[in-house]
């Protein structure tokens, strides 16, 4: 084997242990470590569920939808009654929470406010088909464009 002039031997043909892209006796290339996933979504409603006592919970959460989440509500007999139904039944399996209920289905999503409702239609295109949780706003008095995160961040919170 050679040896540089400080006495340690040269990388190996292909690259060296630090190489993510060597191949050779170890295996195929090495990918880089992926960022996990983002799985769970947090909102905040503009109203707010109220529940049998009287609370009002706006802080919820909301997972990323899975193929199963979309079927299994076209055999529900109430989306094939009314077709309408569906966003319900779809929110009811896809709320993780909403303020201290974890038990969230839809008899609970046929309570909310249509505010609310409509937000959460919303809120569930954005994350299951563009990923993220902002929109694209104009000032109507200034007419300037900008984003805001729909997640429930107030103004000047970080």
């Amino acid at each position: 084997m050679r040896r540089s002039a400080s006495g340690a031997a040269p990388p190996p043909p292909g690259g060296t242990d630090s190489d993510p892209f060597r191949t050779g006796p170890a295996g195929p290339p090495r990918a880089a470590a992926a960022e996990p996933i983002r799985t769970e979504f947090e909102f905040e409603l503009p109203r707010g569920y109220v529940d049998e006592s009287g609370t009002v919970h706006r802080h919820g959460a909301m997972r990323l939808a899975t193929a199963r989440d979309e079927l299994l509500p076209l055999a529900d007999l109430r989306v094939k009654e009314n077709p309408a139904y569906l966003s319900v039944v779809l929110l009811g399996l896809v709320i993780t929470r909403i303020g201290t209920v974890t038990d969230v289905h839809g008899g609970v999503v046929e309570k909310f406010f249509a505010s609310d409702l409509a937000f959460l239609q919303d809120f569930y295109r954005r994350i299951n088909a563009e990923g993220h949780t902002r929109a694209a706003v104009t000032c109507p008095e200034c007419d300037s464009s900008f984003e805001v995160d729909l997640a429930g961040g107030r103004l000047g919170e970080s």
